[in-house]
């Protein structure tokens, strides 16, 4: 592994610990991706992982940066908080803030979810799923199709209230849940430059594929933390 690639592996170890972006650890800074370009081949090629972090989410912090700029007490707040009480921005940058902000946390999730080895959830989580979508499959099912259906560019959730209870939504453009003040457990984007170098027009391949890549120790322990009211973004 690359040495700039473990640097950014440790570095990443403290800005994403806790599952959320303080003001230092990066509310208008771009996180490290946590493991190497290439870990989750063959589902999502090394390329595709390096124009998507290095190119597109560094985008949308320099922009939201650039916004937050011009100053406000609104610049004061933490990421989620911001995304949550959208109409306290100043109406000449809260259409830059909702999407810039929004891509910001939505990425930040993703990096976070994925480098894994697939595989089923267990555990609480586990029992959480089959209660809310009837079983694992199910729950794959609804949310493949959800990805494939959604019309244009987006994100596919699963999202996660105070009590553990899950639910599936789906989200144009770089809108995110938080903007209603819910949680995110996990989701998928479906904008077309997370999948394209690799799937050309076939999303339903690349949603089918990335189950292989889901940490679910990790989904689990943002699942933990949104119960202890601990999971931002």
């Amino acid at each position: 592994m690359p040495s700039e690639v473990t640097g950014n592996m440790l570095k990443a170890g403290a800005a994403m610990l806790g599952f959320h972006l303080d003001r230092e650890g990066g509310t208008f800074s771009l996180p490290p991706l946590p493991y190497d370009y290439n870990k989750n081949e063959p589902a999502i090629d090394g390329e595709t992982m390096r124009l998507h972090h290095d190119r597109h989410h560094a985008s949308y912090v320099q922009k939201f940066k650039a916004a937050a700029s011009k100053g406000g007490a609104w610049t004061k707040k933490p990421l989620h908080e911001i995304l949550a009480s959208l109409p306290s921005v100043p109406e000449s940058v809260r259409a830059a803030v909702r999407t810039n902000a929004g891509g910001h946390a939505n990425h930040t999730m993703f990096w976070q979810i994925m480098g894994g080895d697939g595989g089923k959830p267990t555990g609480e989580l586990a029992v959480a799923i089959a209660r809310d979508f009837g079983s694992f499959e199910n729950l794959q099912t609804a949310f493949n199709n959800a990805g494939a259906s959604h019309t244009g560019s987006g994100w596919v959730f699963v999202t996660v209230d105070g009590d553990g209870k899950l639910g599936l939504t789906t989200k144009p453009n770089q809108d995110t849940p938080l903007m209603d003040g819910e949680r995110v457990l996990f989701g998928n984007d479906v904008w077309e430059h997370a999948y394209y170098l690799k799937y050309n027009d076939r999303r339903a391949d690349y949603l089918r594929a990335w189950w292989s890549v889901l940490d679910w120790d990790k989904i689990a322990e943002r699942y933990e933390a949104a119960k202890r009211g601990a999971l931002t973004v």
